[in-house]
């Protein structure tokens, strides 16, 4: 049996202001940080151990992987980065605050562009292609805007291609990302139907373990729950 385990990032300061992240770059709080060593406790109390790291680039999924590892006495351990495993791009509602967005556009709508499969947000005018971190790689991977069947599209092949062969050798694998990426993983671990993953909800900072057959056959899954101070 090997084991899979799925970790949000913890707080970020947009989560606290309640506001759009996708791919902007924002730091944990000190809440995020304080969430981020606990999930790493708890995986080292339950004696839960993994041999690499996979998050995205940006530094609040990056943060939370490193306090994780701290905690764990597993700094070690090779961590890998991928654009692939950002978070769902949310386009023009990027920086704007949630609670607002409703009473621009109505509760329902910003409940489709949430939580549905395909529903997209709305674009951006044009790609942010300025940014250093992204210049590696052709322009084409600069999104507008997401839906949630658009992020799993860039995040499943990365699962398939970097970590289920890690896993069928028997290695224990920890993924430290966000919250639409998680539930595109989820999704497609679970077989869960496009109208059933609008209900699936993933809490900062809370490691989900998947006990796995070496063939990624799922034989059990487990909630672990940090204590906040």
């Amino acid at each position: 049996m090997v084991k899979l385990i799925l970790i949000r990032h913890g707080e970020s300061q947009a989560n606290a202001r309640n506001e759009y992240t996708g791919w902007s770059d924002v730091p944990l709080t000190s809440r995020g940080e304080e969430q981020a060593r606990g999930a790493g406790k708890v995986l080292a109390q339950a004696q839960i151990e993994f041999s690499a790291v996979h998050t995205s680039v940006l530094q609040r999924a990056i943060l939370t992987a490193y306090l994780i590892q701290e905690e764990c006495q597993a700094l070690d351990r090779p961590i890998y980065k991928s654009w692939r495993l950002n978070e769902r791009h949310y386009g023009a509602l990027r920086g704007l605050n949630k609670d607002y967005t409703r009473k621009k556009y109505g509760v329902q709508q910003v409940s489709l562009w949430r939580r549905s499969y395909r529903s997209l947000p709305p674009q951006l005018e044009q790609v942010d292609t300025h940014l250093r971190v992204y210049q590696a790689w052709p322009s084409s991977i600069l999104p507008r805007s997401e839906s949630l069947a658009m992020a799993l599209q860039r995040t499943v092949p990365y699962f398939q291609d970097q970590v289920a062969p890690k896993l069928r050798q028997g290695q224990n694998q920890l993924i430290v990302v966000h919250g639409s990426t998680l539930r595109a993983l989820i999704k497609y671990l679970e077989g869960i139907s496009d109208s059933d993953i609008d209900g699936v909800e993933v809490a900062n900072a809370q490691p989900l373990v998947y006990d796995l057959t070496t063939d990624l056959e799922i034989k059990a899954k487990t909630i672990l729950t940090a204590q906040e101070k």
